[in-house]
């Protein structure tokens, strides 16, 4: 019997995962896709916010300036990119500046330090690029970016590094309680457990019905569109900048980057369907026009691709963090949208101490290893860590992804870690192989080669990315073979 069981893999599950591993509890992660990070988590602005838009007194202002405040050590374990760059909210109006100073007192009861308005010359100064007729703007410096589905990846690999086991292409189909907790049914295994929690994202309404008999609250999928620049553009601005916020948006946002990009999204539909990743010819206008209101020069031809996150909203407002008083040990992380990833970290820290309450004997893992080995960049090492890598493998000696400068040797090791890719989308998120200019139109087929090889696989059996995004279904030969039989079979 497990202690606890997580349903959802994605950065609030990963979260929680990894924390759970500090403890001595007997901890399964299950995912309905094949790889972690696979649903809101590598779609969305990637944005650490600094928490001043948070309702004082919520779940969201809570966890989300405590989640700040965790992010710079949290990613120096767990090597992955994070950089602490600021934001700007600009101010067109003078109406627009009175909301500054709502956010700025709102900021400041939320415990968000350092927040200050800035008038139009200082603005200026620190962004010229930003559109000159913006009067002022909300400086908030400990704001940042960070390698969203990168963090939840290396969250997965550290909690299994430290005894945390993960169970992929696990749809739940029902929830039972047994005597001594609760009996958890996947399409192929049975599972009991002491607690159960759901934080599956999008579907966390279906879960929580399969034990309550019907959702106790509702998921509203709202889609957001997105467009992506290339490298050269990186540099336009240094901070995250957003505009006066529409509604209950934080609206279109302009940022570079933690690998050198520039983002600019999202927009906000909905409510949608579950599975909607559409971009459309409204959203992308709208990205043009309301990113270039805020960044007028900003060279929009240089998109290199455009995608669409689902976030899941509910009719409340705020996260869903709690332990069921119907079904005790049952314990909710949901409708976590922004800024869940910011939060991430806090919530996880919550609900393994409403774990406690159901494992009262759990003791802290001696052995607990809090760092990630170091990810293997070979472009980025000085030339003597280079030579020892070679002398150790000289598969990082052959170049496949030439856009990112990514070798055969930094894949092969994301191939084989904890958690690892074995997807062409799976290596990309790990390691940017195919996340260039070209968008892996030059790089696919030997990184396909590379995972059919490492995992013994055919190579029909390697997918883009979910189960059924397959890419070859056979040898052009074969299908002709097979094409000619049926033919002359008809006639």
């Amino acid at each position: 019997m497990y202690d606890v069981v997580i349903i959802g893999g994605g950065i609030t599950g990963t979260t929680i995962a990894r924390a759970c591993s500090t403890k001595n509890l007997k901890t399964l992660l299950l995912e309905k896709d094949n790889d972690v990070a696979n649903g809101t988590t590598k779609a969305n602005s990637a944005i650490v916010h600094a928490g001043f838009d948070c309702k004082p007194g919520t779940n969201k202002a809570r966890t989300n300036v405590e989640g700040n405040r965790l992010y710079p050590m949290l990613c120096r374990m767990l090597d992955v990119p994070y950089r602490q760059n600021g934001s700007l909210l600009l101010a067109f109006s003078e109406e627009d500046r009175n909301h500054l100073e709502h956010l700025l007192r709102q900021g400041q009861q939320n415990g968000v330090p350092d927040l200050q308005i800035i008038e139009a010359k200082e603005l200026q100064a620190m962004e010229s690029n930003i559109n000159q007729d913006a009067i002022a703007a909300l400086y908030a410096p400990t704001a940042g970016i960070v390698g969203s589905y990168e963090l939840a990846i290396a969250c997965m690999e550290n909690a299994m590094d430290n005894g945390v086991e993960l169970g992929l292409n696990q749809t739940v189909t029902g929830i039972d309680t047994t005597e001594n907790g609760y009996r958890i049914q996947t399409g192929s295994r049975m599972i009991e457990t002491k607690t159960v929690v759901n934080c599956a994202g999008l579907y966390a309404d279906e879960i929580d019905a399969m034990i309550h008999g019907e959702a106790r609250f509702d998921i509203l999928p709202y889609a957001g569109e997105y467009n992506l620049f290339d490298q050269s553009t990186g540099d336009f601005t240094k901070r995250i900048v957003f505009q006066p916020p529409k509604g209950k948006t934080k609206g279109v946002v302009a940022l570079p980057t933690v690998e050198g990009n520039y983002l600019i999204g999202p927009t906000s539909e909905g409510p949608k369907a579950k599975d909607d990743l559409r971009t459309t010819r409204k959203g992308l206008k709208e990205l043009r026009e309301k990113g270039g209101r805020a960044i007028p020069d900003f060279p929009f031809q240089k998109v290199i691709t455009s995608f669409t996150g689902l976030r899941a909203k509910t009719s409340g407002g705020d996260f869903i963090i709690e332990d069921s008083r119907q079904f005790p040990g049952f314990i909710s992380a949901a409708a976590i949208d922004s800024p869940g990833l910011t939060a991430a970290p806090a919530i996880a820290e919550e609900i393994v101490t409403l774990i406690s309450a159901h494992v009262p004997d759990q003791e802290e893992n001696r052995m607990f290893n809090p760092t990630r080995r170091p990810v293997k960049r070979f472009m980025e090492a000085t030339r003597t860590q280079m030579q020892t890598m070679l002398e150790e493998d000289e598969r990082f000696g052959r170049v496949i992804c030439r856009c990112e400068s990514i070798t055969e040797g930094d894949i092969v090791d994301m191939i084989y870690r904890y958690a690892g890719a074995e997807t062409l989308d799976g290596v990309k998120r790990r390691i940017r192989a195919g996340a260039g200019r070209c968008q892996g139109g030059f790089c696919s087929p030997r990184v396909m080669e590379i995972l059919a090889r490492e995992l013994n696989r055919d190579i029909t059996e390697i997918v883009k990315d979910g189960q059924d995004s397959y890419i070859l279904t056979g040898k052009t030969k074969e299908v002709q073979r097979e094409t000619s039989k049926q033919s002359v079979a008809s006639e």
